[in-house]
């Protein structure tokens, strides 16, 4: 049974000394997940730039300057293609990311369910992020073959008006409770550095460990700012803040999977191995992350090699899992 967790728990497990927090929680991360094991993500966007929203460190919001160009919904071959590259440099997981405020009920959206059907179809994790949506689009998700679906709580709620207002925290948990109900699985996580408080980040991971149902992925993003944004000139969070952040999420969430998302171009290898102890089990691969750089595949490549880490496979502990060893024994045979 999941606990309930306080603020005061949580803040207790974060500002504890740094070598203590990281020792608990890569203690935790043994007991509860095979350590060794880091699942690779790719992600793509779908559908760039042009987004009404206002988030204030997103450089796809129409209304900031930045240097992303808007470009239309892409194909489906055209995904199909780059989801069937990732799988082969040992990705398991797709994440479709398209810059939309919500879904709509509209060819866009059927285009999208081609998409996840493709993807799903070549047996890796599809995920997707698009926005809010409805019980009855997330339902349609599911039914397209769907995995996950992500929507970020970014922040806290205390702080959320500072980086949002064209949409709340109430909008975004309702997002999140539709996905449930269609019983997807929640990946959702949040941004630091964007000018929050500890308490802020205590704020946010104290909503996302008591869900109903624990996330069962939470990214977590060093913010990259981008010129033209509002949060331009924010500085780059230290590799210590990410560490515990890492670690405090394992320590409360502890069977979920823990996302070093964005901001590790800027982390040197023993830096990311570091977030890997703390209780990091996943990472996104290739040159970009929707409009930021990322580490290429062949960094990440010879950094698993070092650390002696391996890809986790897809559906990691679900029946899907076990279905897909099968037809790979029968495939082999039939090969043989």
């Amino acid at each position: 049974m999941t606990k309930n967790w306080t603020k005061e728990e949580i803040s207790e497990i974060y500002n504890q000394p740094l070598l203590d927090l990281i020792y608990k929680a890569a203690t935790i991360h043994r007991e509860n997940n095979d350590y060794s094991e880091v699942q690779i993500s790719s992600l793509i966007s779908i559908k760039t730039g042009g987004c009404p929203e206002d988030c204030a460190y997103c450089p796809q919001a129409s209304r900031y300057h930045t240097n992303v160009n808007v470009h239309a919904l892409m194909q489906v071959q055209e995904v199909a293609d780059t989801a069937r590259k990732a799988k082969d440099a040992g990705a398991s997981r797709l994440c479709m990311g398209a810059a939309w405020r919500e879904v709509r009920n509209n060819r866009d959206f059927d285009r999208v369910l081609e998409m996840v059907k493709v993807v799903n179809a070549m047996d890796m994790e599809v995920c997707c992020t698009l926005g809010m949506l409805t019980y009855e689009q997330a339902q349609k998700l599911k039914d397209a073959g769907l995995f996950a679906y992500n929507h970020n709580l970014d922040t806290s709620e205390e702080n959320y008006k500072n980086i949002i207002t064209t949409r709340t925290y109430a909008d975004r948990l309702q997002t999140l409770d539709n996905v449930r109900k269609a019983k997807l699985t929640v990946c959702s996580g949040g941004i630091i550095g964007l000018g929050e408080t500890e308490e802020h980040r205590i704020g946010m991971l104290y909503v996302l460990a008591n869900l109903p149902q624990q996330p069962e992925s939470v990214p977590i993003n060093a913010l990259v700012a981008v010129e033209g944004t509002p949060l331009e000139d924010q500085q780059r969070v230290s590799v210590w803040e990410m560490v515990r952040m890492i670690a405090t999420t394992r320590i409360i969430m502890p069977k979920t999977v823990v996302r070093l998302s964005a901001g590790r171009l800027e982390m040197s290898l023993p830096e990311q191995a570091l977030c890997f102890m703390a209780g990091a089990n996943s990472i996104f691969a290739g040159d970009k992350l929707l409009t930021t750089p990322n580490p290429s595949l062949n960094e990440d490549m010879k950094m698993f090699e070092i650390l002696g880490l391996k890809p986790r496979k897809a559906f990691k502990g679900t029946s899907r899992e076990s279905d897909i060893t099968e037809k790979r024994v029968v495939e082999q045979e039939s090969v043989s």
